[in-house]
């Protein structure tokens, strides 16, 4: 198998395939972070680096598997991976159900597609709405317009949300999705700080992009019962975001 990932997936699906015996060709952009890395070594899979872009990754993973005979598993233009990361929100409302408003946070789409069609199925009248950083702002800007926009994108510390959103993922999201809104690089560190110190949670920065939304204000969540859905904690602990602010 073989996905292109930052690093999220593709540790996940090395750890699959090492538990069956699989071979495991991971894409990774030059500029992962370490601690992904290090995950996706650890489970023994083969990481291919590329240029931090999105065609490279295309590029890159149709070489590998040209090469190898694998089989692409997409990171989130693909159903399966869709209906898995749904589950999260299955199990948010089965805890608790009387949630009027869901959030995550939107990269390429495959945990806000599953989530959006999970909630809505459950709770036609809860709401679903997701963040992601200004500087990767392409499926606020697609959702605004109504069809996919990719934009190139600036640096931004939440190194899982930095790919354009899929096609089939906005055809899910324009159907199911109340609204996608946008926070800033500051506002991101200081809400990831913010759960470490008051919740004791470790996430890594796109983790804690829709919270970033709560604190900068641009949800009024006042009176509201919100589930937010906290999507990863892979940090590197030397380098820590809020270190090179002090």
């Amino acid at each position: 198998m073989t996905p292109h990932s930052s690093g999220n997936h593709g540790a996940a699906l090395a750890r699959a395939a090492k538990l069956r015996g699989i071979p495991a060709h991971i894409v990774m952009p030059s500029n992962s972070a370490k601690v992904k890395v290090r995950a996706v070594e650890s489970y023994g899979a083969h990481i291919v680096f590329c240029e931090p872009t999105e065609a490279a990754r295309e590029s890159v993973c149709a070489n590998v598997i040209a090469k190898t005979g694998a089989t692409l598993i997409h990171s989130f233009e693909n159903e399966d991976v869709i209906t898995g990361q749904g589950t999260t929100a299955v199990e948010l409302l089965e805890d608790v159900p009387d949630l009027d408003l869901v959030m995550c946070p939107v990269g390429g789409g495959g945990l806000l597609a599953g989530t959006a069609v999970a909630a809505k199925s459950m709770r036609p009248n809860v709401k679903v709405i997701a963040a992601e950083p200004e500087n990767a702002d392409d499926a606020a800007k697609s959702f605004r317009a109504g069809r996919v926009i990719h934009t190139e994108k600036k640096f931004t510390i939440a190194d899982g949300l930095r790919t354009n959103v899929g096609e089939p993922n906005f055809a899910i999201i324009k159907r199911y999705v109340d609204d996608i809104v946008t926070v800033s690089e500051e506002a991101i560190i200081s809400a990831m700080r913010t759960i470490w110190e008051a919740m004791k949670i470790i996430v890594e920065p796109s983790s804690a992009v829709p919270y970033a939304a709560i604190q900068q204000g641009k949800i009024d969540v006042a009176g509201q019962r919100v589930g937010i859905i906290l999507t990863g904690g892979n940090v590197d602990l030397e380098a820590l975001p809020w270190m090179d602010n002090r």
